[in-house]
């Protein structure tokens, strides 16, 4: 069927109009839908890689719980070089590190616990690591490193923190400084937090100040 005039002039301006824009559109189009399938295959990698972690963490906590060291520095070292970025890899660094400094293995929990801090982004896992690296180096008798652990701001955690650095006071014979850091401890705490009577029994058992 032939056009009248006035649809032959709209088929020209949208002729010349797709011919102005066309091109633009669909560089547009090309790339929203790109960025579609690139978010859904993130998604479903993501996915993929929690089922995958979560496996091999019920394998580290059997090992774990049979104390077997070889086979879980080998799981752990799979958590943290495949699925670094799962919250499994962080919790089988923790988890592993306490086994092993209870096994004798400070170097390598160490290195667990290093891990968490630096690769970690669970914010709450990081500050445990951290009050719990303090405790090695504070066996290690390695005080400045272990004060420099414990130098961040975590309002969450500041009583766990507070009560780590007045131990490593202690251990230095810095009796006021442990003082203090004991009574931030325990300013921090609420009436239910379980290290506030520790850490009252702690500050009792100071010598009293100029003594």
């Amino acid at each position: 069927m032939a056009y009248d005039l006035e649809e032959q002039e709209q088929l020209a301006e949208l002729k010349a109009w797709w011919q102005k824009y066309g091109n633009f559109i669909l560089t547009v189009i090309t790339l929203v839908l790109l960025a579609f399938a690139a978010y859904n295959g993130w998604q479903w990698y993501q996915r993929n890689q929690a089922v995958h972690a979560a496996g091999v963490y019920a394998e580290l906590e059997r090992a774990i719980g049979g104390r077997d060291a070889d086979k879980t520095k080998t799981l752990v070292a799979a958590l943290t070089d495949k699925y670094g970025s799962t919250s499994y890899a962080t919790m089988g660094a923790l988890q592993a590190a306490r086994q092993l400094a209870d096994a004798g293995d400070a170097a390598k929990a160490r290195e667990y616990l290093q891990w968490v801090i630096d690769r970690s982004s669970l914010s709450e896992l990081q500050l445990i690591a951290r009050v719990r690296l303090a405790g090695l180096l504070l066996d290690q008798k390695q005080y400045d490193d272990a004060l420099k652990v414990l130098a961040v701001e975590a309002p969450l955690h500041a009583t766990a923190i507070a009560d780590r650095r007045g131990d490593i006071y202690v251990a230095q014979n810095k009796i006021e400084e442990a003082r203090a850091a004991y009574t931030e401890a325990l300013a921090k705490a609420d009436a239910q937090h379980p290290l506030r009577q520790l850490i009252q029994l702690k500050l009792d058992a100071l010598p009293a100040a100029g003594s």
